[in-house]
């Protein structure tokens, strides 16, 4: 009964080793994880990112009313000023889920 065992674990790791090797065939020639850009990013490290164009409507969609005038968290927290966001940091990504808006957000902090 082991010897069944035994042979059906080396049949079963031999297949998966030999599929493994035919999807990923060149693992080697990949760049290092720290020089690629996730996919679908919206705004290169080169360029400036505006606050009132591209920051303030993420905020808008995610964070209203609350952190806009009229809201409750206004006084305390003004989404709609470039200070906010800056001393925040990436604090804010605990409502932000999407990974191109938060490299964007990177971006902009990065800057100054």
């Amino acid at each position: 009964m082991r010897i069944g065992a035994l042979i059906v674990t080396v049949l079963t790791l031999a297949c998966y080793l030999s599929f493994r090797s035919q999807v990923h065939p060149r693992t080697a020639d990949m760049p290092p994880v720290e020089t690629c850009e996730p996919k679908g990013s919206s705004t290169p490290t080169s360029t400036r990112v505006d606050f009132a164009t591209q920051i303030k409507p993420i905020f808008e969609a995610k964070c209203q009313p609350c952190h806009f005038n009229g809201g409750t968290m206004y006084k305390r927290l003004p989404f709609d000023r470039p200070e906010t966001i800056k001393t925040l940091g990436t604090k804010l990504f605990t409502r932000i889920k999407d990974e191109n808006q938060r490299a964007l957000i990177r971006n902009f902090l990065s800057q100054q």
